[in-house]
């Protein structure tokens, strides 16, 4: 089964010149070439059914991250360092593991656009722009840039073209309340459920956003739950910058930690660039393992899924589980 990633991101104000990831002001808005207005989509309009994937149903790809007990990557391990439980059962056979440092990624950016976020938003675009510049490659990898408050509405569709990536970000405007949970499930569903390719890669949303929803329709269970059948990581950087443990931190934790991502909450200018070199780092640096369970049946159940590091002093994180297809 493909892995699905997405990143959430909240970013504040400010932020070092030399930062890999910020594009200059000045600079960033004349080197956008001009978008036509078809580009612009109402999120809102997709309404396709979700595709079904055909392929072999009693196996399950699951993307890990390794880590020291200082948070640095192992990049060194194999099959028989790590002890791996579906449903609480033992795997009846490992199909194939192996480290995965260059796969092509499928990215999808989500920002806050509502009023909860304002007084940063003209810098978190600058720095979400030279994220972009810095991930995508031409011709390998590709994104899509979604601005989501009550509504969802995608600026740029899947390109591996970073000045149209950023034609999209910068055409971003803030207001209105918050629908984060919608915003996920729509991303999830429409387009990286729909991506499927004949080679592995790497699925990831980042999102920007301070984690509080006041308008959703789905629930963050639901969005969670779509995340997982798409087989998508969430990132989430959060753009609250108050120093407070927030309500809507919590919901940043619980979205990554559900999909096998990570959730970022830097305070200082300097922790956010850490924090967007640090998701580039685990797209970068992973294990992908495909295993038979003991018993599959492909009745479209949720199955739990646990991968645990058989030396103590190493942390594993992944996804928590999957959907098996339905025949």
């Amino acid at each position: 089964m493909a892995l699905a990633v997405v990143v959430f991101v909240l970013v504040p104000v400010l932020i070092a010149q030399n930062s890999p990831y910020v594009v200059a002001a000045s600079n960033s808005a004349a080197a956008l070439p001009a978008i036509a207005d078809a580009n612009t989509t109402n999120y809102d309009e997709a309404n396709e059914p979700i595709l079904t994937i055909k392929k072999r149903v009693d196996e399950v790809n699951v993307v890990f991250i390794a880590t020291d007990r200082h948070g640095k990557f192992v990049r060194n391990l194999n099959e028989s360092d790590f002890s791996i439980l579906d449903d609480h059962k033992p795997v009846q056979s490992i199909l194939n593991f192996r480290p995965e440092t260059d796969l092509p990624i499928e990215l999808g950016l989500l920002m806050d656009v509502s009023g909860s976020v304002q007084g940063r938003f003209g810098f978190e675009k600058e720095a979400a722009t030279g994220f972009l510049q810095h991930i995508i490659r031409p011709g390998y990898d590709r994104a899509f840039v979604i601005g989501f408050n009550k509504e969802s509405h995608l600026t740029q569709d899947f390109t591996d073209q970073v000045p149209l990536l950023a034609a999209g970000v910068q055409r971003l405007s803030n207001g209105g309340g918050t629908a984060l949970y919608d915003a996920i499930y729509k991303a999830c569903q429409d387009k990286l459920l729909r991506e499927q390719s004949d080679h592995p890669i790497r699925k990831a949303i980042v999102i920007l956003s301070d984690g509080e929803d006041n308008q959703s329709e789905h629930s963050r269970a639901q969005a969670i739950e779509m995340a997982q059948r798409a087989e998508v990581l969430i990132y989430a950087i959060s753009t609250d910058d108050s120093g407070l443990i927030l309500r809507g931190d919590k919901v940043l934790e619980d979205l990554a930690s559900a999909t096998g991502g990570r959730a970022f909450f830097p305070y200082k200018m300097k922790d956010i660039t850490r924090s967007f070199a640090a998701i580039e780092d685990e797209l970068r640096s992973q294990y992908d393992v495909s295993y038979k369970p003991s018993d599959f049946d492909a009745d479209g159940r949720y199955h739990s899924i646990e991968i645990t590091a058989v030396k103590k002093d190493l942390q594993v994180r992944a996804r928590r589980g999957y959907y098996a297809p339905r025949q």
